[in-house]
């Protein structure tokens, strides 16, 4: 295939994929913005986490139009997992997906020139396909990464919440303490669950978003042991110590788990790189000398 062809053929099948795109997957969006539009004032909840906002004018208002409101929220949901990192805005995530796919692809275009083949067909593919998911692998990485530091740090601010409740402290109050006070991803969450209470937000709806934040299972457990202790009246400070104990065992559970995986992990690198290296190292003398001998 020509690069002139493959270029004309990108030409109109892009604008046709968008166009469909467009029109298929904005479904009942006007009806999800104009519904909370209405709705805005009249409840206490949350709202939509992911949720595309319907001002804004320009290249914000285009990609409001055009970005389905699933994709909104798998978007903000990764921006949230991921500590919504500095610079990454959502629009700025969705102009940067399809920029990176169309610029990867002419760039992969420009380096087939002259060449014909269904294999630079499937790199050009692959190229574009990959670039347009890069952000949302970043995304991942770094909300998983974020993610194993929130359950490292849990069992010592549940010590320390534990210890300030102990000391006469109620458990807003504790929290609040380890918000100011502590350092770290959990402090920083607190900081944010805090500051929702304090504008009025219920106890139970701000917990709901410090669990969906940081979506991690040790947290979720914790926030529904307060809740249930809260509803019938049970000592914080039992909970406090038993979920300490509970997330302790489980940390040293998952070091010792990564640990057993260490032997298998290696086991490939020492059979693809030692292991031929020493088998040469040691067999080498004796095949050159049986060589000598037979010849």
């Amino acid at each position: 295939m020509s690069p002139l062809l493959a270029a004309a053929s990108v030409a109109v099948v892009l604008p046709l994929a968008l166009g469909a795109y467009a029109v298929l997957g904005t479904q009942g969006r006007q009806l999800a913005i104009a519904h909370r539009n209405l709705t805005r004032g009249l409840s206490t909840s949350a709202p939509i986490a992911g949720s595309l906002e319907s001002r804004g004018n320009g290249r914000t208002a285009f990609l409001r139009t055009v970005t389905p409101e699933r994709e909104a929220r798998r978007v903000r949901t990764l921006l949230q997992r991921a500590g919504s990192p500095a610079g990454w805005t959502m629009t700025r995530v969705l102009s940067a997906k399809p920029l990176l796919a169309i610029g990867t692809g002419l760039v992969t275009l420009l380096a087939a020139a002259g060449e014909a083949g269904a294999l630079w067909v499937v790199v050009l593919a692959a190229a574009a396909l990959g670039s347009y998911w890069l952000p949302d692998a970043v995304l991942r990485s770094r909300g998983d990464q974020r993610q194993t530091e929130l359950a490292r740090e849990l069992p010592d601010v549940l010590d320390q919440m534990t210890i300030s409740v102990e000391a006469g402290l109620g458990f807003e109050a504790s929290m609040n303490w380890v918000a100011n006070h502590g350092k770290g991803i959990l402090a920083e969450e607190f900081r944010r669950t805090m500051a929702d209470i304090n504008v009025g937000r219920s106890r139970r709806d701000a917990y709901a978003g410090l669990v969906a934040r940081a979506g991690v299972e040790d947290l979720r457990r914790f926030v529904a042991a307060i809740n249930q202790a809260d509803s019938y009246g049970i000592a914080v400070s039992d909970v406090l110590k038993v979920q300490a104990g509970e997330m302790r065992i489980k940390r040293r559970q998952r070091a010792e788990e990564k640990a057993m995986k260490v032997p298998v992990k290696v086991s490939f690198p020492l059979m693809l790189c030692i292991l031929p290296a020493l088998l040469i190292v040691v067999l080498g003398p004796a095949i050159l000398s049986i060589g000598d001998v037979l010849g």
